[in-house]
């Protein structure tokens, strides 16, 4: 299969790309850094010609939530709407589990957008919800650290590896549209505050780390809201294997 991948230079952008070449597609790589821009739609067109299937890995900055939605809503609109021009058969969406369980959260609004798009656009799909990735902590503490102190929520996550994400893209991507997909996490759940705190000693670093829900996630996310429902997809890689992995690096 001819298959895009929006979001193709990025965490789970890139691994994706690297599992559907495995399987022997043809991937065409969509990024502002490569010439198509998802905002303005330039190279759109161009890009998703002839392809079969598209996923969407993009990702935003932690910005605003007017923003945010304005952003995730512009890039989903032009990419549907460049998708139904070039006939493609299947949208693969990669968000995020709970997002209807947040209404507070900024980031959360902006996915719960691209989903209503989706849902309501010309092109069959699949969205894919998935938990939070085995890094997630790590860079949550790295928006606050000050001279070697952090904050953040301890939040309850049940993350999953970005390979184990990336992989579960590609075998969708190359199937047929599904609707809702089952949530996929990893096999634990975890406390995000000791996975920072564990993150940060496998790469040989020292920061304080300080719990607070006054920060930018707050109470509303605090229990189970984060966890995967009853219908669940449990990826292979635990936390501690990827921890190990980090460590070998340092």
């Amino acid at each position: 299969m001819r298959i895009a991948v929006a979001g193709a230079t990025g965490n789970i952008g890139s691994r994706t790309v690297a599992f559907l070449e495995g399987d022997g597609h043809e991937v065409v790589r969509v990024s502002r850094s490569l010439g198509v821009d998802l905002v303005t739609g330039e190279g759109l067109d161009q890009a998703l010609t002839g392809v079969d299937a598209v996923v969407d890995a993009i990702s935003a900055p932690p910005v605003g939530r007017e923003e945010t939605v304005e952003l995730f809503g512009t890039t989903t609109a032009n990419l549907l709407a460049a998708e139904q021009r070039a006939g493609v058969r299947h949208h693969v969406l990669l968000s995020i589990v709970g997002v209807h369980r947040v209404p507070g959260n900024a980031h959360y609004a902006g996915k719960r957008e691209q989903e209503r798009l989706v849902e309501a656009g010309p092109v069959p799909w699949t969205i894919v919800p998935a938990t939070q990735f085995h890094d997630f902590a790590e860079m949550v503490a790295s928006w606050t650290e000050q001279d070697g102190v952090a904050t953040l929520a301890p939040l309850l996550v049940q993350p999953i590896a970005p390979s184990d994400i990336a992989a579960v893209l590609a075998e969708v991507a190359a199937g047929e549209p599904q609707g809702r997909y089952a949530d996929v996490a990893g096999p634990d759940p975890q406390d995000l505050v000791d996975m920072a705190r564990r993150t940060h000693q496998a790469r040989g670093r020292e920061v304080k780390l300080v719990p607070t829900w006054h920060g930018i996630f707050d109470a509303s996310m605090a229990g189970d809201v984060m966890l995967p429902g009853e219908r669940v997809r449990i990826a292979p890689t635990t936390f501690e294997q990827w921890l190990a992995e980090q460590a070998q690096k340092y």
